[in-house]
């Protein structure tokens, strides 16, 4: 299964009740999402400039990264933003058996488990949340996942942050054209989408600000 660019069409939402791709709100609210962290720089950057606008978002963090830089994964805690499971090695579903699809889950689950417990000043309903990289996975995948207790959560609105042949005016508005009250929008706290996200995360959270909005972790 693969998921359009930008504004997530109707129809494939229903194709797949069982995901989550926004919150049912009338209150004006935005979910920001982040991928692929935690990075060095490029984090930091994104938790210094949520704290200026006392925004929380919810980070879907790759294993091998936690492992590599859990000082950043502290830090995001200790933020009280939300963590998402992002797979241990960012793998493609459809290339994997689904038994070692699971089995990579379940490591970064143990990680996430294990960081998070020495963590006393973490967001209060880290429940388990779960997107596949890419937005793509096999539907047997899907299945063992959400038996596992995780709400599979995908997006509304996708930025296209890590594409350099996009701009970032069209990343910009990407998100403006189409994120309302309930929206979840995909950002990328990597190094690929630094050079959009740096220029426009700034401008979307100045956008929705100055509209009434408030920016919320997903605690589902």
């Amino acid at each position: 299964m693969q998921i359009i660019p930008a504004k997530t069409p109707g129809f494939v939402k229903t194709l797949f009740p069982s995901f989550v791709w926004n919150v049912s709100t009338t209150e004006r609210i935005i979910y920001l999402t982040f991928d692929d962290g935690p990075t060095p720089e490029i984090t930091d950057w994104v938790l210094q400039t949520l704290d200026t606008y006392n925004a929380k978002a919810t980070f879907f963090c790759i294993g091998n990264n936690i492992n590599k830089h859990p000082e950043i994964f502290e830090r995001i805690l200790n933020n009280k933003h939300a963590i998402g499971n992002h797979t241990y090695n960012h793998l493609k579903g459809w290339k994997h058996k689904t038994k070692n699809y699971v089995k990579d889950v379940l490591l970064t689950e143990a990680i996430i488990t294990s960081k998070s417990l020495k963590i006393s000043s973490k967001i209060e309903s880290n429940k388990k949340l779960f997107r596949p990289p890419y937005g793509k996975f096999k539907v047997k995948q899907s299945k063992e996942i959400l038996k596992l207790g995780y709400k599979i959560v995908l997006w509304d609105v996708l930025s296209y942050d890590w594409d350099k042949s996009v701009s970032n005016a069209t990343c910009l508005n990407n998100i403006t054209s189409a994120a309302k009250e309930g929206s979840i929008i995909v950002f990328h706290d990597s190094i690929k989408a630094s050079y959009n996200l740096k220029k426009v995360l700034p401008q979307v959270l100045e956008h929705y600000s100055a509209k009434g909005f408030k920016f919320k972790a997903i605690t589902l």
